[in-house]
């Protein structure tokens, strides 16, 4: 389950509008979406909830008191305008929090291949845990809960829309990889522009999305069936996910994810709702 819901801000989704409001109220807000929404999940089942600095508190306090939260990651937004009066909010959090004991966790298909800064050899002078390529040196490093890597869809990338909060495909590609697997049922109660779906499509999982705003459902369905046809994941591609802004033929737009059905079409039976 993906959930991300308007953050504890003033903010316009198409004709509805989410209205700031006291922590204590926004709080009791969320505990009554999962109250409303948890029932759904498998005992085994994971849970992801994005935020901002200031949702944080109410966050913790609503997943904590249902959910096991495992972890928190932190992923740079680098998109935004300046603060003359304070620090420049340049990150965003998604809580990571599990059913139970037992759940889905893929490390190896989340791995980060990031350039070596000191590549050490050994004493046959091999690299050591590291590759030569034509392209670089570069290590596939276990996932961090610091995200650096991400870019939010701006206006040359084909996956960006005009929706106000839209989250990168390849942000989701790793929670869906990490905590799924081939066949597994993905859920997002507010799909927006429906990255979330369009993602889970691209990976071989099935999908189920809710969006209240008619503009955006439609967006998703159209992105839906582009999926069928062009399955890329910018940067991700050879089953690893690279660093922001590295310039490498298998990171080239066009290449397809291993990890994608072959025919492309499965999911395309589900619809958003």
């Amino acid at each position: 389950m993906f959930l991300d819901p308007p953050y504890n801000l003033d903010k316009k989704f198409g004709e509805s509008k989410f209205g700031k409001r006291p922590v204590n109220d926004y709080t009791v807000w969320l505990c009554d979406m999962l109250d409303t929404l948890l029932p759904t999940l498998k005992p085994n089942g994971t849970v992801y909830i994005c935020g901002d600095w200031f949702s944080s508190t109410s966050i913790f306090s609503a997943a904590s008191a249902r959910l096991q939260v495992r972890n928190r990651i932190t992923w740079e937004r680098e998109k935004g305008r300046g603060a003359k009066s304070n620090w420049k909010n340049a990150s965003e959090d998604i809580w990571f929090c599990t059913n139970s004991d037992e759940y889905t966790f893929n490390v190896e298909a989340v791995k980060l291949r990031r350039k070596v800064i000191a590549p050490y050899r050994n004493d046959d002078g091999e690299p050591r845990d590291w590759k030569e390529t034509a392209y670089g040196n570069f290590r596939d490093t276990h996932p961090s809960n610091l995200w650096t890597d991400i870019s939010v869809p701006f206006w040359s990338m084909p996956e960006n829309t005009d929706h106000p909060t839209q989250k990168s495909e390849k942000l989701l590609a790793k929670l869906i990889l990490a905590s799924t697997n081939s066949n597994d049922v993905v859920f997002d109660p507010f799909l927006g522009s429906g990255t979330t779906s369009v993602v889970a499509c691209k990976l071989g999982r099935h999908y189920v999305g809710i969006e209240s705003v008619e503009e955006y459902a439609l967006l998703a369905e159209k992105r839906l069936r582009l999926a069928a046809d062009e399955r890329s994941i910018q940067g991700y591609a050879d089953r690893v996910f690279w660093e922001r802004n590295t310039s490498q033929a298998a990171n080239a737009q066009g290449r397809t994810p291993d990890a994608a059905p072959e025919n492309g079409k499965m999911q395309l039976q589900e619809s958003v709702l």
